[in-house]
């Protein structure tokens, strides 16, 4: 048969995760590659980009819909587990899972939401997007992948060590232009060390100014007190500038607090931070290019 397309594969990915052990995607993908008696030549067939195999990206995107929809949990890195949703929805017997019936889910309709990401209105009905043109539809699926990439990135960065994170951080601001070279940069990290300081980093390559650095890997979210214990760090540093980042949020709290004080300090969440990392290609790689190429037309003037 031929390679099934993501949405068929679906109910069948669920059914695997049914007897409620943990799983790889690995495993996952062997499983459904012998449940659609897929050939060695249709489990090898690339996409057009020539950098990865059909069957597995359509596997990793069934995998990332039923996430999203909260039916499976990621246990660890490409490792999952079906969720009490997820036992429910099999219950139901249902005779396919596809984008519609997750839709029920709010949580997956935050997510496929594509049209809020062009204009905020949160119109995500069939009818409208079907209104664009292909260079907007294009544009939405651009972004619905930058969206999907940024979550992976921020859950991949949580399983990390502290001092992974910590480094990882360096290597972000390096790339951004900030602190010279990465050897100078680097060896900043983690030797201050002390109230509240993770690190330091130059602003310039001539080290015209220093940036403190907080990095906190954490879950919760990163409220006032902790911002101002940062504060006051850089007050006893007799230093103006610092950046805290974080894998989760601030609170709002937090936000109002830098607003009003002397020191610059910049507050780096869990969102932008992924948005940063794919911008500056710090732990992401390119898959695809695709130029979008229009008329010259003065090309064709006859003179």
């Amino acid at each position: 048969m031929s390679i099934p397309d993501y949405q068929s594969i679906m109910l069948p990915f669920l059914a695997f995760a049914s007897d409620g052990q943990e799983h790889s995607l690995r495993e996952a993908m062997d499983h459904l590659a012998e449940h659609f008696n897929l050939t060695e030549e249709e489990l090898k067939e690339l996409l057009p980009s020539g950098k990865q195999a059909v069957f597995r990206n359509r596997v990793g995107w069934a995998r990332t819909y039923l996430k999203k929809a909260v039916v499976i949990e990621n246990t660890k890195r490409a490792h999952f587990i079906i969720t009490e949703r997820g036992r429910d929805l099999l219950k139901e017997k249902p005779d396919k899972i596809d984008v519609n019936l997750l839709k029920k889910y709010q949580e997956f309709r935050e997510f496929i939401n594509p049209q809020k990401d062009i204009n905020g209105n949160g119109n995500d009905k069939p009818e409208v997007i079907e209104t664009l043109n292909p260079e907007e539809k294009l544009e939405l699926s651009y972004q619905q992948l930058r969206k999907e990439l940024a979550a992976e990135l921020i859950e991949t960065v949580k399983q990390c060590s502290p001092e992974f994170f910590e480094k990882m951080v360096v290597e972000l601001l390096v790339a951004m232009g900030y602190g010279g070279s990465r050897k100078d940069a680097g060896e900043a990290v983690g030797k201050s060390g002390d109230e509240g300081i993770d690190g330091i980093i130059k602003e310039d390559r001539l080290g015209l100014d220093i940036i403190y650095i907080q990095a906190k890997r954490w879950q919760g979210t990163v409220g006032r007190p902790d911002i101002q214990k940062f504060a006051g760090a850089l007050m006893g540093k007799s230093a103006k500038k610092g950046i805290f980042i974080t894998t989760s949020n601030f609170s709002r709290e937090a936000v109002d607090f830098v607003d009003k004080i002397d020191s610059k300090i910049i507050l780096i969440d869990g969102e932008r931070m992924a948005e940063l990392m794919t911008d500056f290609g710090v732990g992401v790689t390119k898959v695809a290019s695709y130029d979008i190429m229009k008329i010259d037309s003065d090309y064709f003037i006859d003179e």
